[in-house]
């Protein structure tokens, strides 16, 4: 599916989603018009889905983040979709992912320091609806960050 030439442009992109087209042609070795319609491409092949901004919460103030890992109470069939419609609407919210097995969805919360947290958990965390469980693990350091893979 994808030639070399798709590889060299993602490498690329992967390395400075900020370029332009036309400082990403040049770096790949391509005319700005190929350039353009090989993203094209990708994007509407679903391969390149966004070109986005990463956020460093910490130089914005938000000294804490948890990942908190929930079991849902089951019995109610509409738990699971109920409990991702409450956490959608907590601005601290930053991530949510699913799973399958005993964890079935992870909140990634952000705070701007531990009494901040401690206001977040009780007041919009405790209040979502289903939970039976709840694990909370306090990010330290972030060691690897990167969604590249060498292609």
């Amino acid at each position: 599916m994808l030639d070399d030439t798709d590889r060299r442009l993602l490498r690329h992109l992967l390395a400075d989603p900020a370029l332009g087209t036309a400082d990403l042609a040049e770096r790949a070795g391509l005319t700005t018009a190929t350039c353009w319609r090989r993203l094209e491409r990708l994007t509407a092949a679903g391969i390149v889905k966004a070109r986005q901004a990463v956020v460093n919460w910490r130089a914005l103030g938000y000294e804490v983040e948890v990942a908190l890992r929930f079991t849902l109470d089951k019995t109610n069939p509409r738990a699971f979709d109920e409990f991702l419609a409450a956490a959608r609407e907590v601005p601290e919210v930053v991530g949510i992912d699913s799973f399958l097995g005993r964890v079935d969805v992870r909140l990634s919360v952000i705070a701007r320091d531990m009494a901040d947290y401690q206001q977040i958990y009780r007041r919009r965390i405790l209040t979502l609806p289903h939970i039976a469980d709840i694990e909370a693990l306090m990010l330290i350091a972030t060691i690897k960050d990167e969604g590249t893979l060498p292609v």
